[in-house]
């Protein structure tokens, strides 16, 4: 299958000087055509024995150096960053035939960004955090429903804290590259690096 892209064109005139903000405004863009899940992107880790691992997460904010996703502490995927903080991430928009691929290293958000962020979470939320060791085997589904169930029960009428064992990290950008399709696959790639000083280098990349 193949198509033809010729929605947008993006070129170096084009793109903010800040890789962030222009981050920023494609995902806006994203939010504002009403794709499903504009927000979702792959991660991608190397696990201990050197295996490349990925997934999708959901990103939750952007800073003025990084891209924040939630997890449970104990899954693979922070096992993974325990052992090798450097990582990618890919946020892709066929809808609109955009994609931004994202290198650099994954360090632990503070507590207090991880308690701020689960008291913006749904209570069925908040509760299932609690009940599921992530990544762990579980004889059933009934067994995930009956521990969902118990801290239904532990909560009842309470506030849901954290658990100590839910956290994020920040994603520390050190390379950007934003793929615009274009027609006859001649699509414009613009790739940010080298930050010194605030200013990152820009360039065009053969596609």
């Amino acid at each position: 299958m193949r198509a033809d892209y010729q929605q947008r064109l993006f070129d170096l005139a084009d793109a903010d000087a800040d890789p962030f903000q222009q981050a920023k405004q494609w995902l806006a863009e994203a939010e504002h055509a009403e794709l499903s899940l504009h927000n979702a992107m792959t991660l991608a880790t190397v696990d201990k024995d050197g295996c490349p691992q990925a997934r999708v997460v959901l990103l939750k904010g952007i800073t003025t150096t990084g891209f924040e996703f939630f997890t449970n502490l104990d899954s693979a995927k922070a096992a993974d960053l325990h052992f090798e903080p450097r990582s990618s991430l890919l946020l892709f928009w066929p809808d609109i035939e955009r994609q931004i691929r994202i290198v650099g290293r994954c360090e632990p958000l503070c507590r207090e960004s991880v308690e701020q962020y689960h008291r913006t979470r749904p209570r069925a939320s908040q509760i299932s955090a609690w009940a599921s060791a992530q990544s762990q085997e579980v004889p059933s589904r009934q067994e995930l429903e009956r521990a969902c169930e118990r801290m239904e029960h532990e909560f009842d009428g309470k506030e849901i804290p954290a658990p100590p064992n839910w956290g994020g990290y920040r994603l520390v950008a050190e390379r950007f590259e934003f793929w615009q399709g274009r027609a006859s696959r001649l699509h414009d790639r613009i790739v940010y690096r080298d930050e010194k000083d605030g200013v990152w280098d820009r360039c065009r990349l053969a596609p």
